[in-house]
């Protein structure tokens, strides 16, 4: 059976990549009108330009988005929303969940990527690299975005999750700018990225559903610049937790030595 459908899933493939790359053309006029604007109005221009391209295209190649709330989004709340990172389609998927005002931390590498880095420059603040100095010149970036009340995407995983385990280490920097900048920390869970488009090809992708789960958010209050690793600690614990509880489809359970 497998045999059979699979020439098909590779025309579905064909029609989603085709339609991605013509719905990006017809999208970037209107990012570089928009990002005329400056960072902060052009910006949040911007993102909803993508927002409704993620609604669209997302639509058209049959992926439906599920919200299961078990913690609203304040309103007028910037936070730093953290999740769990299997898939390319994490972006479309966080673009779905998160319709506040938002930026995205990303590589500067991937802004120099043809088409999509005009979009991707106007909508990410990007890490740089290299240096305290060029460190310290992101973290000015990312509190400014903060303060007025736009909030922060990060995954902090830092790259696709490959394994069988519910996540990966985090690094420290989402934990360690929510104490500088006493912001909270509010996880969401992607549960089926990986069966829409698995890390491994994009051959892969199917139509569905794309499930996002919101987490309580989790203040920084009573945490300094030397509890990042404990702060981080209790963010890690409660996301692990639930992507077990919600059966998560690439975690294995761990078999007991000698058996």
């Amino acid at each position: 059976m497998k045999i059979l459908l699979k020439p098909l899933q590779i025309i579905y493939v064909i029609y989603a990549m085709i339609l991605f790359v013509v719905t990006m053309f017809i999208v970037i006029p209107f990012v570089i009108i928009a990002s005329f604007f400056g960072k902060i109005k052009g910006g949040n221009a911007v993102m909803r330009i993508v927002h409704w391209w993620a609604d669209v295209w997302l639509f058209m190649i049959g992926i439906f988005h599920i919200r299961i709330v078990e913690h609203e989004i304040r309103e007028h709340q910037p936070y730093i929303f953290v999740s769990n990172h299997n898939s390319y389609i994490d972006i479309p998927q966080m673009l779905k969940a998160i319709r506040s005002p938002l930026r995205i931390l990303g590589k500067a590498e991937t802004g120099k990527i043809p088409l999509f880095g005009i979009i991707y420059n106007a909508a990410v603040v990007p890490v740089l690299r290299g240096s305290a100095q060029n460190r310290a010149k992101s973290v000015k970036t990312l509190k400014s975005v903060l303060s007025k009340e736009i909030s922060i995407y990060i995954a902090p995983e830092g790259t696709f999750n490959m394994t069988d385990k519910p996540l990966i280490d985090f690094y420290d920097g989402a934990f360690r700018l929510a104490i500088e900048t006493e912001t909270p920390i509010k996880p969401m869970l992607f549960l089926d990225s990986v069966d829409r488009l698995h890390w491994s090809s994009v051959f892969s992708m199917t139509p569905g559903k794309l499930r996002t789960v919101y987490l309580e958010e989790i203040s920084p209050e009573g945490y300094t610049p030397f509890d990042v690793e404990q702060f981080k600690q209790k963010v890690y614990t409660l996301m692990e937790k639930k992507l077990i509880e919600y059966k998560a489809s690439w975690i294995k359970p761990s078999i007991p030595k000698g058996e």
